[in-house]
């Protein structure tokens, strides 16, 4: 018990440490209970932070705040009218010619797995050939049960769309306009001994700011990269194959493998094991190459120092808890933890302010 009390000592006797660690606490908690109801303002906040670099760069030219945030804000709307209306019809039906096109996959599947114990008796058996088609044959009759219930819940997904189509947009605005305002109203509402908590924010800031803008257009980027490619080579589904690869970025090393098996399994559904084949197939690892060495340091001016094995943990644990917007904020949720233990008062520092 002294051990504790020591250990509590050591770290928790400076005020402004006491405060950090309650508004942090107070921060997780909140998103917690109520993320899934404030999900449309965590969208509206990633959006404004998308904005805010555009209205930044016609502010250096001498444009008025005022004026730039509406000649961003009605591009932004212009922006997602396209995408409604031009992006979101294509994906759906080649989502639906793809549901089409699954029977005649699974056929063609089927026969390539009976043709193994032909070629390799020695390592797979007719027996085990049969057992593995039982496994496919159950888990696609679940996946299509489930399909079945999202689509009897689709009434809410369409509630739920209007309500972010409606929502979304104001509060984006208001974010733009009156950022100040909002910003000195949180300050306002803070005591004023929070040095610590400056320095984190300060750090934060920079960081989500750098991380949200450099996603998306590494998104697009990617997104655009992949359909040229698929389109000009003649691959079936480009756009939503596309759509998917560039969304993967979101989740780095485990959203380029994952995404990887339907790019790869479409191609050799389409052409099986011939040149076009090999050719997309490395034409694909390229762009991803180029995206992992290339686009990346570019986007990315402020690398984040973490090693893989805390991204990959950071993406388990908040996407865990808060689903997809746990998984888009993962990076920059470990980079807060890593930022708090850097800015955190070290003992020599409790002892004497004047190290640094």
């Amino acid at each position: 018990m002294q051990n504790l009390a020591q250990w509590f000592k050591k770290y928790f006797s400076d005020p402004e440490v006491i405060f950090l660690t309650i508004f942090l606490l107070l921060g997780f908690a909140v998103v917690l209970t109520m993320g899934d109801m404030l999900a449309p303002v965590l969208a509206s906040i990633v959006i404004a932070y998308l904005l805010e670099g555009v209205v930044a760069a016609f502010q250096r030219r001498g444009t008025p705040r005022l004026l730039a945030i509406l000649v961003v804000y009605l591009a932004f709307l212009a922006f997602v009218t396209l995408l409604l209306f031009g992006l979101l019809p294509q994906l759906s039906r080649q989502v639906t010619q793809l549901f089409q096109q699954i029977p005649a996959m699974i056929t063609k599947g089927q026969a390539l797995l009976m043709q193994l114990p032909v070629y390799y008796p020695e390592f797979i058996s007719q027996e085990q050939v049969t057992e593995i088609i039982g496994v496919i044959r159950q888990e696609i009759a679940t996946f299509g049960q489930t399909v079945l219930s999202v689509s009897f819940a689709s009434v809410v997904g369409i509630i739920t769309v209007l309500v972010y189509l409606v929502l979304m947009p104001l509060l984006v605005f208001f974010f733009l306009k009156d950022k100040r305002l909002i910003l000195n109203w949180v300050g306002g509402l803070m005591p004023r001994g929070r040095g610590l908590a400056d320095t984190v924010w300060k750090d934060m800031d920079r960081q989500i700011a750098n991380y949200v803008r450099g996603k998306f257009w590494e998104i697009v980027i990617v997104s655009a990269a992949c359909f040229v490619t698929f389109t000009f080579m003649g691959l079936d589904y480009a756009i939503l194959l596309a759509v998917l690869v560039g969304f993967s970025v979101i989740i780095p090393y485990i959203g380029a493998a994952v995404v990887t098996l339907p790019v790869i399994m479409i191609a050799w559904f389409q052409w099986g094991w011939g040149s076009d084949f090999a050719w997309l197939t490395v034409a694909y690892f390229i762009i991803q190459i180029l995206d992992g060495n290339v686009l990346v340091p570019l986007l990315f001016s402020e690398a984040v120092n973490l090693h893989p094995v805390a991204i990959i943990v950071a993406i388990l644990v908040f996407g865990g808890l808060w689903g997809f917007w746990g998984v888009f904020f993962a990076i920059p949720l470990a980079t807060l933890v890593q930022a708090v233990i850097r800015a955190w008062p070290r003992e020599e520092v409790l002892k004497n302010p004047a190290v640094v």
